[in-house]
């Protein structure tokens, strides 16, 4: 059955009891069950509940000293011992780990049946080990397994990438893939047939299987689905929003950390085939040179086809992203950008700029309009708000827009593991303020631990002054700090923030000391009492119509 798969991480691995058993510190002796080898174990739970199938999750090792089994106590053969290990095994629990002493001089022969007859590993512990030991043993072993585990994926990453990087990146990444899975990689096309493939060839029914899943994620919401079909494991994964190319992948088994693997192949296959979509690397080269050779913004946009607006200009919006941990690289703020469903993407320092297109507006009949700065714009569940609004919990909104894109096609959504800064939609002409805007946006997100803040707009007051007049008595109030970037800016996110000066601090990377300092500087050279909301309200007016 096809089932759609997106792990955020690899879980840790198992471990074999095998490993646990080979522990000559601890001493423990399997009696009865599976060989060790078949058994893995996922944690170690102690428990002296006569039922512990409410308190396992599936996986364990339960330790038990046999508090609850009467057996010693002059009355055999009153313990429900078939019963016991019924539920054990039904709540799917890994191995039991019986304690000889202080309650029992040995394992229970009634125990010892009933796991032989369920094939419930039962394990002797001796009385010289304790089962903080034991459970310590297991969770040591797991942080080796993970360590391996991570060792692994890092490998495969930097081999997949040297891949791309050959004349064909195509077949070596495939090729690479099968490899490290030791199965097979499939490249599909829009039109469902195989482009390229690698490793060992399954039989017609895994193949017919892993074709028809490949169907399966192009006409479904989900980019990502799994199957086992003849005891192979089975992934699918979609190249990109609306490309129709798929990722697929047969293996005789499936490691923890595979899917991640596999996630970032995907992430390059997506890279290399979405210059194959409609001359769509063509025409951004194009825009390119057309630029450089002095083209208007509002002329080249057309080539990068996307979003639409009033007649034949284009809206954008320019995102600033930063990861929540790390750096960006290239292929993590590809992968952002193939998210947003974009491959305008600029990853420079520590933010990454992405320039995604625009849906039609409401009343073209698509789409959400926002509001003016300070609104909320209509979006639903209301769990991303816009730059003045109130900090947006960290989950991506669901919606019917596009790939990537807020509740009812309002713009581009959250994404997990990233702080988002979403401009207003503009035209190509007014590209560069929206990049500030997006600025703003990042740093108030990132004050606010917002997963997503939006620069939104409405009518206000403020359009009731001509921009002009607007941006000449903005020039001359803040003249005083005009010649000081870092005073404006620090004075503009204060006010932004409400004057905090924690997360002004935050929003700036600068020390709160220095806020405090920077602020005092604007009050002196501006003559003004910024604890007064009325100069406060006139300073931030002057700050949004200052240009440059």
């Amino acid at each position: 059955m096809q089932e759609t798969a997106v792990p955020s991480a690899p879980p840790t691995p198992p471990v074999s009891l095998a490993a646990l058993l080979s522990r000559d510190d601890l001493g423990l002796r399997q009696i009865t069950g599976p060989p060790a080898g078949e058994v893995t174990i996922h944690g170690a739970h102690t428990s002296e509940m006569s039922d512990p199938y409410p308190y396992l999750l599936g996986g364990e090792l339960l330790l038990t000293a046999g508090v609850h089994i009467p057996e010693a106590a002059g009355r055999p053969g009153s313990f429900d011992f078939d019963g016991y290990v019924a539920r054990i095994v039904a709540a799917g629990g890994a191995a039991l780990g019986f304690g000889v002493a202080p309650v029992h001089d040995t394992v229970p022969t009634g125990l010892v049946a009933a796991c032989e007859q369920h094939g419930l590993p039962l394990v002797e512990v001796p009385p010289r080990t304790t089962f903080s030991g034991v459970a310590r043993a297991v969770w040591q072993l797991m942080a080796r397994a993970r360590l391996s585990e991570l060792r692994r994926i890092t490998e495969a990453q930097q081999g997949l990438a040297a891949a791309a990087s050959r004349p064909d990146p195509v077949p070596s990444v495939l090729r690479r893939l099968a490899g490290r899975l030791e199965g097979r990689a499939v490249l599909y096309g829009p039109e469902g047939a195989e482009i390229a493939a690698a490793g060992r060839e399954p039989g017609d029914e895994v193949r017919r299987a892993l074709a028809e899943l490949a169907r399966f994620v192009t006409g479904h919401p989900s980019s990502t689905a799994t199957d086992t079909v003849a005891g192979t494991r089975l992934a699918a994964y979609a190249l990109g929003p609306g490309r129709g190319f798929v990722l697929g992948v047969a293996a005789p088994h499936r490691e923890s950390g595979d899917h991640t693997i596999a996630s970032v192949a995907a992430v390059l296959l997506s890279l290399l085939t979405g210059e194959h979509q409609s001359g769509t690397g063509a025409a951004r080269s194009s825009a390119l040179v057309r630029l450089l050779l002095g083209a208007r913004r509002e002329e080249v946009a057309p080539l990068l086809g996307g979003g639409e607006g009033d007649g034949a200009v284009t809206r954008w919006y320019v995102v600033h992203a930063r990861p929540d941990t790390g750096a960006p690289d290239a292929v993590s703020a590809s992968a952002l950008g193939a998210a947003l469903g974009s491959p305008l993407v600029d990853a420079a320092d520590d933010v990454v700029r992405v320039l995604v297109p625009a849906p039609p507006r409401a009343e073209d009949g698509g789409g959400v309009r926002p509001e003016r700065d300070g609104g909320v714009l209509p979006e639903g569940d209301g769990s991303v708000r816009p730059e003045a609004g109130a900090a947006a919990p960290r989950k991506p909104p669901a919606g019917s827009g596009p790939a990537g894109s807020g509740p009812s096609g309002s713009g581009p959504a959250a994404q997990p593991g990233w702080t988002l800064g979403v401009s207003a939609p503009v035209a190509p002409a007014e590209w560069p303020a929206a990049d500030a805007q997006a600025a703003r946006a990042l740093a108030r997100a990132r004050a606010t631990r917002s997963a997503l803040v939006r620069h939104a707009e409405r009518p206000g007051f403020a359009d009731l002054v001509p921009p002009g007049e607007a941006e000449a008595h903005a020039r001359a109030l803040l003249a005083p700090i005009g010649g000081v970037p870092a005073l404006a800016e620090t004075l503009r996110a204060w006010l932004s923030l409400h004057g905090s000066w924690d997360r002004t601090a935050v929003a700036l990377s600068v020390h709160r000391n220095t806020v405090r300092q920077r602020i005092a500087r604007c009050a002196a050279l501006l003559g003004a009492d910024l604890d007064d909301p009325d100069v406060r309200m006139e300073l931030w007016f002057a700050l949004r119509h200052l240009r440059g």
